[in-house]
């Protein structure tokens, strides 16, 4: 952090300006009177947290800003420096233990940073030095430095392209490792390089760093043989970003204008805001509550110690006067300090070991994820991975799905179907008996083998050939495989291996060449393509104007030979239609809704033939555009608008992409859980509607809702009030009448049968118009008005979203009343502010790269995988941890509540009731490791039984274990257990002559006889819970009662020179040669587990868990997990049957 900022300090002007110079090579143009060296950041990477010297005072800093562990540090300074009951050891020991291994584990993490950024800092790459290649580490890189990289080298900084050992001046990049695309990108290099570097003099003006990896603005200013410089413009095709990968190329040559911490993938780099889970909430609350429990404690013992010394003799009896000094001391000042002592004698009630419990269940249990052979992919040889431990019970929790379309509920692998050409449909059949293809239309039968003449054909499939920024393989040109992202895919006509930036490209390229129309690649600036006399065409390309999410269009311009000047334009039809002329749309329409309600990707395809004035007007225009550093997306924005209008339409082309494996399984599955999935696409309202009814969100019967910009302008009226009047219409059937109909029927389930059931359809433009109304009285609803239709319908689609508002979707949800747990999943980059935004995020590994991968909580290969993370995982984690929390709460109250029931009978002198061994020991040995293995491996239901009975989920919604009734449930079963062990040993004790030859017992016993009842009705008690019985739960169960008796034999039988006083010689044996202490512990074991057997016994299941067991009664065994005979515990109390059936 100091580097950095001493970086920018001495960077001068160079911070405070918006533009930074550049000398290439660090030469100075001729004629260039001074030079002064700017200074910037060297190349080194950080991303570690932590440095040798300051690890300790740092992290130690970040583990007492928790509330829990600077509360025990209060406590344990309190027993150090005021006289308390207890060691200091029984508070600072378990306090170590927890700050120990966290600190062990942070620092690991951290170590691995370091390891990381080493590998990268110390790589070694080549810099052109004095005419000649040096090899430097990658952090002694300076800013002007010209870099070598060779094919599959990632570039050490970002750099802009000088030259490339491609004919055409190109180099091919991926970027999987900064935005997730795993697809070729094609960059350029400037125009007018040198061939030999070291004789090359250029200075580079651009902007300063800033983080977005898509934009960059420059120009270059090149001086030769002392003639006026020539200034070429720099955009993001001249920008090589650090850690891309140059691919299909042999060698380039660049200048680095980012180093280190200022380039585009450092300034990326940024933690994820941190997520709290429900369960993380509910600790919180309930450590409240049990704080107030501990407060109250202390102050009635405190009250009651003084009413009870009030009394004549109890304040200083004749054996015990008090000193001077005692006397002479403030009796507020006394007060509080006996509060503090009390506070500190029963500390142990707030579980600071359950932290470090819970960190190691969340690491450890997400390996089992990992781990999941049911979610290995062998297409891609990979399996789930897991991101973030901190979310896997918030998996069980789910009540909204928000999913992408393209690549997640489908496939991402185009192909191309058919297309339109001037109204009439081609579909192609079968290329190797009629290469024209199968022509017919949406008319008459009669029409079937009509065609539209052969130049607008020609001229559609020429606008395929070349309307794109497609690349054939160097070395391969009329040989090998398609490929799109590094996949080959075979074709059966004669093949070429294509490169490209999206796999629509791909298709439309390969679907031209079905109908005899072969790109073959790139010559210089000149494209080649073959036609269907096998003659080859070449046209010069002039300019590409590049695809964006806001135009939703690329076009490109190019020159015949016979010096014809022609624009070809493909785009979505809400971006095509308003730029062509109108009688030609309504022959192309219906072709396009008819493809688009078939769930096929549309693109409509339009040319204009541009005069030499209109073409030299365009290009200064872009020059002009291209060059400046200010408002260069705006200029250039402008410019494409103004060429791209008044175009022709030719046609449309149809490409299928299809459903995900097991995709409407799974969505059912959701729906049967009980979550509600709402669909976020950018795409059009046709196709993704097709999705969902193929996808089984939207059922035959559904009627749906739609509120998109074509029903807005039903009518002719203003959109507002359009708007505010559907609002009020869809709330009144989708929520005023259903609610009544509920009342009626009693349903209480939007997917029961005989349930009217509605879907949401709205698209991005109308959202805006919801999200961002004006604050009149009548807008002000529209919000409200907007989510209640959306949480009354079983599923929500909405189409044309931009990836900013698929997040404000989610956030909408996220902070509704009643804050419903939402998970997002998608697969590509346009997805990942969704994923950040909702409290679960998961990418899906697909063609889109792995940028979703990069940001999400949990990553699958397949949507299918979705359906078993959430119905058994997230089942299963929930039911663990939460069982972990009332469990830790319910042992330490059983552990505090004898300790101070025993002060009533001491006096409130403060006498501890147990050893400070046994008092340090509980938490950390005796009673821990059974809580960890069963939240490890507990298994309360078989894992076929979750994923046939996705109405199981919904036993565990909303938090259903750890609301305030089971908490309740548990906080009186501590306090009826603690109360038998007290009041059972002090009944024991009317008779304190308990031993054989009439020794009396002490208080010393009596602390020993209820702590031993203690352990073993806690340990007792999670052995009665668990249903899935592995060889470590035996170990650890079974294992911890022998350690205790082992440990309290041997803590007792020997002398310990380093301790002043030893409490416990020979208490432990002594006890256990009394008849009357054995009959007593077992006795208080039984009744203290009663209440359990009892409500296992005689409590019949309830909600799903009824539903599970009395379906198909006839067709199930005694021994079928989903036996009616099988016994079943609530759900709510966590006393789980043997329904599982699972092997021990």
């Amino acid at each position: 952090m100091f580097r950095r900022c001493f970086n920018r300090w001495c960077g001068g002007d160079e911070n405070r300006v918006d533009s930074r110079t550049i000398y290439v090579g660090h030469r100075r143009c001729p004629g260039t009177n001074t030079y002064l060296p700017l200074k910037f950041c060297d190349n080194r990477i950080i991303s570690s947290k932590y440095t040798v010297w300051n690890f300790l005072p740092k992290n130690l800093f970040e583990q007492f800003r928790r509330i829990a562990n600077f509360y025990f540090l209060i406590i344990f300074l309190v027993q150090v420096i005021v006289d308390t009951p207890t060691s200091p050891v029984t508070s600072g020991l378990p306090l170590f233990f927890v700050i120990t291994v966290t600190a062990i584990k942070q620092g690991y993490e951290d170590w691995l940073r370091h390891k990381a950024d080493n590998e990268v800092n110390k790589y070694l790459v080549s810099v052109q030095e004095d005419g000649g290649a040096v090899r430097k580490e990658s952090e002694e890189l300076k800013v002007g430095d010209v870099v070598e990289v060779t094919e599959d080298e990632t570039f050490p900084c970002d750099l802009i392209l000088l030259q490339s050992t491609r004919d055409d001046g190109t180099c091919f990049v991926t970027t999987a490792s900064l935005d997730g695309e795993s697809n070729h990108k094609t960059h350029f290099t400037v125009a007018d390089t040198e061939k030999h570097l070291d004789s090359f003099y250029a200075t580079i003006e651009c902007e300063q760093p800033q983080p977005d990896l898509y934009k960059f603005v420059g120009r270059m200013h090149i001086t030769k043989d002392g003639l006026e410089p020539i200034v070429r413009s720099l955009g993001p095709e001249n920008l090589l970003l650090k850690g891309a990968t140059l691919k299909n190329t042999k060698k380039i040559y660049g200048v680095a204008v980012y180093t280190g911490m200022e380039t585009k993938m450092a300034l990326n780099y940024q933690g994820k805001s941190q997520k709290r889970s429900a369960v993380e909430k509910s600790i919180n609350a309930f450590l409240i509550v049990y704080l107030c429990i501990l407060i109250s404690k202390a102050l009635v013992c405190t009250t009651l110690k003084y009413v009870w010394q009030s009394h004549p003799g109890h304040d200083e009896p004749w054996y015990n006067q008090k000193t001077q000094k005692e006397k002479n001391t403030n009796k507020f000042l006394k007060m509080f300090t006996d509060f503090l002592s009390f506070m500190v004698l029963f500390n142990f009630i707030i579980p600071v070991s359950m932290y470090v419990t819970v960190e190691m269940q969340k690491f450890l249990g997400s390996f089992f994820i990992s781990w999941d052979k049911d979610f290995f992919d062998p297409e891609i040889q990979e399996g789930a991975l897991v991101n973030t431990s901190d979310l896997n019970e918030e998996l069980g929790q789910v009540e909204y799905v928000f999913t992408d379309k393209t690549g997640t509920l489908t496939q991402n692998n185009m192909e191309f179907i058919e297309c339109c050409i001037d109204g009439y449909q081609y579909n192609y059949r079968d290329s190797r008996t009629e290469l024209d293809g199968f022509c017919v239309t949406d008319g008459p039968v009669s029409k079937l083998q009509e065609k539209a003449g052969k130049e607008k054909e020609e001229l559609f499939l020429r606008a395929l050939c070349l309307c794109h920024t497609v690349q054939v393989k160097e070395g391969t040109e009329l040989h090998g495989m398609d490929e799109v992202d590094g996949i080959g895919a075979s074709d059966d006509a004669e093949q070429c291996c294509y490169i490209a930036s999206s796999p629509d490209e791909v298709a439309l390229v390969k679907g031209a060449k079905k109908y005899g129309f072969m790109f073959l690649g790139m010559e210089g600036k000149h494209m080649k393509m073959q036609n269907r006399n096998k003659d080859v065409e070449q046209y010069e390309l002039l300019h590409v104007l590049n695809f964006d999410p806001v135009r939703r269009r690329m076009s490109v311009i190019v020159k015949t030979k016979s010096g014809e000047t022609l624009l070809f334009c493909k785009g979505a039809d809400s971006s095509v239609f308003p730029r062509v002329q109108a009688e030609e749309v309504e022959r192309i329409r219906m072709h396009v809704e008819r493809n688009a309600m078939e769930g096929y990707r549309t693109l409509c395809v339009a040319y204009k033939s541009l005069s030499s004035e209109e073409f030299e007007q365009t290009d200064a225009a872009l020059q002009d555009a291209r060059l400046a550093l200010q408002d260069r997306e705006e200029r250039l924005a402008q410019v494409y608008d103004q060429v791209e209008a008044g175009m022709h339409l030719i046609g449309a082309t149809a490409v299928e992409d299809r459903l995900q494996e097991e995709a409407a399984e799974t969505m059912e599955a959701l729906h049967g859980a009980g979550m509600k999935v709402w669909v976020l696409t950018g795409d059009k309202m046709e196709t993704a509607k097709s999705t969902c009814y193929a996808c089984r969100l939207f059922l035959k019967s559904t009627e749906l809702l739609e509120l998109t910009v074509r029903t807005l302008e039903e009518g002719g009226r203003p959109r507002e009030e359009k708007l505010h009047e559907l609002l009020l219409d869809y709330h009144k059937r989708a929520v005023q009448d259903r609610h009544k109909d509920k009342d009626k029927e009693g349903v209480t389930r939007s997917w029961s049968s005989g349930f009217r059931e509605f879907g949401f359809i709205v698209d991005g433009a109308t959202l805006s118009l919801v999200l961002n109304a004006s604050p009149d009285a009548s807008a002000s609803r529209y919000k409200s008005l907007f989510l209640q239709i959306c949480q009354n319908c079983t599923a929500v689609l909405c189409c044309r979203m931009a990836p900013l508002q698929k997040a404000q979707i989610v956030k909408m949800v996220k902070n509704s009343k009643g804050s419903p747990i939402t998970l997002s999943i998608g697969d590509g980059a346009n997805d990942v502010s969704m994923i950040l935004e909702a409290h679960v995020g998961i990418g899906v590994k697909g063609k889109e790269g792995r940028q979703a991968v990069r940001n999400s909580d949990y990553a699958i290969p397949k949507l299918k995988h979705l359906k078993k993370l959430l119905l058994v995982h997230g089942h299963l984690y929930y039911v663990r941890i939460a069982h972990l929390v009332q469990y830790f709460f319910y042992k330490n109250l059983c552990f505090i509540l004898p300790q101070f029931l025993y002060q009533f009978f001491c006096g409130f002198s403060q006498q501890p009731l147990y050893d400070a061994a046994y008092l340090t020991m509980y938490n950390i040995c005796f009673t821990s490791m059974p809580i960890v293995a069963y939240s490890l491996l507990e298994q309360h239901i078989c894992i076929e039984s979750l994923l046939e009975n996705a109405s199981l989920y919904r036993g565990i919604a909303k938090n259903a274990m750890l609301r305030w009734g089971p908490f309740l449930y548990w906080t009186l079963l501590g306090l009826f257990e603690g109360l038998v062990f007290f009041f059972g040993v002090y009944q024991l004790f009317w008779n304190p002559a308990l031993a054989d030859n009439g020794q009396v017992f002490g208080n010393w016993t009596f602390g020993t006889i209820v702590f031993t009842v203690l352990v073993f009705t806690v340990t007792l008690k999670l052995a009665m819970d668990t249903r899935h019985w592995t060889w470590v739960n035996h170990f650890v169960i079974w294992g911890s009662l022998a350690f205790y008796i082992f440990f309290s034999f041997f803590w007792g039988g020997i002398i310990w020179p380093f301790m002043q006083q030893q409490r416990l010689y020979f208490v432990f044996a002594n006890m256990l040669s009394s008849v009357s202490a054995w009959l007593i512990i077992i006795l208080l074991i039984v009744v203290s587990l009663l209440p359990d057997i009892v409500i296992g016994v005689f409590r019949q299941p309830q909600g799903p868990d009824r539903q599970q067991f009395q379906k198909n009664p006839g067709q199930s065994g005694a021994g079928d997990p989903l036996s009616p005979q099988s016994p079943a515990r609530p759900l709510l109390f966590r006393n789980f049957s043997d329904e599982s059936n699972t092997v021990l």
